[in-house]
């Protein structure tokens, strides 16, 4: 039987004896959660040390992610492969126990945490991704995707805007196997949370559509553990996602701390460590546990027969279903479709080939068409602005539930989805047989929630199984950018689509128009930014975000129409910028006298400026950009090649000046002021985002 006192000692000792190495960390929340991680781990979480990548898995998320030293000393405890040397190291360089949960980093880590409510939200797009899947593959008898995501959350957590966006989207979607422990103990950094958080928790979780427990005794493991059993058969019988409120107290154990703020954001010392060993009858030296605690916490043995099992079933999943087998295989790897190449191709050849003048988001929508229908782990949304974003397609009708809670399964619809019944066709039954099996709403209405949004998709993406995608404005992007930096962070195949991308949009004026936002988040280390010219490059945009598991992607798209700009090759596109026109293409036989590099919308501006100048017997390369994160890793004999030394450069970009500079330009056509309110042609003119201010510009230079 195991002794649920040492194994919450065992953290805590863990806890302050890490901290107090690294003189950095927060102790005080390990302490209080620690009889909660032994409920957790010890009598529900379903793992395997061995295989931290065990498709089945349960999911844990840290939302509280400070309380990292918790994670740590579970995952050592439990037999992952994290030695107490890694425990030693803690916040040190190159350590496996960075000072936040960080994902590919320490080994049971699902997501990278610290950003408080972003991990809640984290663990809602990992249930939204365990029921889809579920309800995608599973069939009668064949239950291989069956599995919960558990999040430990705090004050911090709920006080954070996102959790709102977050929690009351999982109660709309009855994420059942979604049950989150709320670590209740009312201390912040600064102080007792009375004064300025005062929220009836619990009804407000009702409010949601969530199942409330508690709050109950959060110290007390048997306390914790009979209410996670209860969660369990509540979500199962109600598919009702459940909050557990677990009243603890911070720095537990500690006989002054405890309770305290002075618990929560720094070392205890050497002396309250001393009697806080000796109040919790802990007699053993720093970093040092029993062998009969080991013994309790590891998890090994379960967890191998755990996984044996599942692998059993999925055998004889194979076996009955093996495409479907073979599918769940490639989608959770990541894996594209062995002919996703050659869809890709014919997608951007076929946007070459119509040669279409269209808004740079209908051009989106075009390549989407034929990208979702041939990857079915495509999952898109809007933040509503579908009709707006245009991220929805013939093959993405819109995700429903029934009024159980069960995924609706559609029937292949004609017409991309805009909330018409129609969507939602029953799957049929033949003879009495086992129903055909209809395909899930690929397309998710998030509601005004753009953060929300962003962090529910880095779930997704991390649970494997789906590539999510989604879109809103891009002025808006502010809403979501910590969320679309942590996907960078942790490296993640995330796809943003940013809408109404300049003043373009016209008369909805200076709140809407993006000035700073294309170049603020190309900013974002990892993060490739597209901001495409015309209907071929915005589908090499989509081909290449998709191909890229490595990094998230945001596609700026315009709301009015680009001209097709004629191009004689296709391949460099890929590249992030290429030469787009020679001053041969106009009729001059001479060298080029100057470039003009341009983006988005602008390319057709510099065209046309070409031709104006070409009449002054004014030779220029145009070269379009849609991609300055993608051209800046290219090699330097490639940049040389389309940015030749000796050449005046200047660039054009409806936005902020700032970034153009390290291209070594002589002058750049941009907007260094907000908007105003008034039809984008007026606007186009009032800036100078024309092609005669373009070439007076080119001119201007050449004359210096």
């Amino acid at each position: 039987m195991a002794n649920q006192a040492l194994m919450a000692n065992a953290i805590r000792a863990l806890a302050m004896d890490a901290v107090q190495t690294a003189n950095s960390g927060h102790p005080g929340a390990p302490m209080g959660m620690a009889d909660m991680a032994v409920a957790l781990w010890g009598d529900h979480l379903q793992f395997n040390p061995t295989n931290p990548h065990w498709a089945n898995r349960d999911r844990f998320i840290l939302s509280n992610g400070h309380a990292s030293m918790l994670q740590y000393a579970v995952l050592h405890l439990a037999g992952y492969d994290l030695p107490i040397e890694q425990l030693k190291h803690f916040r040190q360089l190159h350590s496996k126990t960075p000072g936040h949960p960080e994902v590919d980093v320490t080994p049971g880590v699902e997501t990278t945490t610290g950003p408080l409510g972003q991990g809640i939200a984290n663990a809602v797009g990992f249930a939204l991704a365990e029921k889809l899947l579920a309800s995608e593959f599973n069939r009668n008898g064949h239950d291989i995707v069956d599995h919960h995501t558990y999040a430990f959350l705090g004050d911090g957590c709920m006080m954070e805007g996102i959790s709102h966006e977050a929690c009351a989207i999982a109660g709309a979607w009855r994420l059942g196997k979604l049950i989150a422990l709320y670590d209740d103990n009312g201390i912040s950094i600064d102080g007792q949370v009375k004064p300025w958080f005062i929220d009836n928790t619990a009804e407000r979780f009702k409010a949601y559509g969530w199942h409330v427990i508690g709050p109950i005794e959060g110290n007390d493991a048997d306390t914790v553990s009979k209410a996670i059993t209860e969660a369990k058969a509540h979500g199962a019988s109600e598919n009702q996602p459940t909050l557990i409120i677990c009243k603890t107290v911070i720095g537990k154990g500690s006989p002054n701390r405890a309770g305290t703020a002075k618990a929560h954001g720094e070392a205890l010392g050497a002396e309250e460590i001393k009697l806080t060993r000796e109040a919790i009858g802990w007699p053993y030296p720093a970093f040092e546990v029993p062998a009969e605690v080991y013994a309790d916490w590891d998890g090994k043995e379960r967890g191998a027969k755990e996984e044996a099992a599942w692998n059993d079933k999925f055998a004889a999943y194979a076996a009955a279903h093996p495409a479907l087998a073979a599918e769940f295989t490639r989608r959770m790897k990541g894996d594209l479709p062995a002919d996703f190449n050659q869809v890709a191709f014919d997608t951007v050849v076929a946007a070459h080939t119509k040669a279409e003048t269209v808004a740079s988001r209908k051009a989106s929508q075009l390549a989407l068409e034929s990208f979702t229908a041939s990857l079915p782990e495509m999952l898109g949304g809007s933040a509503d602005l579908t009709g707006s974003n245009l991220t929805n397609t013939k093959s993405t009708p819109a995700l429903r539930f029934d009024a159980k809670g069960d995924v609706v399964l559609t029937a292949p619809v004609e017409q991309p989805g805009q909330g018409s019944e129609d969507e939602s066709k029953p799957a049929s039954t033949t003879n009495g047989a086992e129903p055909a099996h209809g395909q899930i709403g690929r397309h998710i209405n998030y509601g005004v929630r753009e953060f929300g949004m962003a962090a529910i998709m880095n779930g997704v993406a991390l649970h494997g199984g789906y590539i999510p995608y989604g879109g809103t404005f891009l002025t808006f992007s502010d809403y979501s950018r910590n969320a679309i930096r942590m996907a960078a962070l942790m490296k993640r195949r995330v796809i943003h689509v940013f809408t109404h991308d300049s003043i373009g949009l016209g008369e909805d004026g200076p709140t809407h128009q993006s000035i700073e936002h294309a170049a603020s988040l190309r900013l974002i280390p990892n993060l490739d930014v597209w901001r495409p010219g015309d209907t071929a490059e915005t589908a090499v945009a989509w081909a290449v975000a998709l191909q890229t598991q490595g990094r998230p992607s945001a596609l700026l798209l315009s709301r009015q129409n680009i001209a097709y700009a004629a191009k004689k090759d296709l391949a460099d596109i890929s590249k992030g910028a290429y030469v787009l026109s020679e001053p041969a293409d106009v009729g001059l036989k001479k060298k080029a006298q100057a470039v003009i590099i341009a983006t988005g919308s602008e390319v057709q501006h510099a065209v046309a400026a070409q031709k104006l100048l070409a009449e002054k017997k004014i030779a220029v390369r145009v070269v379009s950009m849609p991609s300055t994160s993608v051209f800046d890793r290219q090699t330097t004999a490639y940049k040389k090649a389309l940015l030749p030394a000796g050449l005046p450069r200047i660039a054009v970009e409806m936005g902020v000046t700032d970034g153009w500079w390290k291209y070594g330009c002589a002058a750049v056509v941009g907007i260094n002021t907000f908007g105003e309110s008034a039809p984008a042609p007026a606007l186009f003119k009032h800036f100078g985002f024309t092609p005669e201010n373009v070439a007076d510009t080119v001119r201007a230079v050449l004359a210096k």
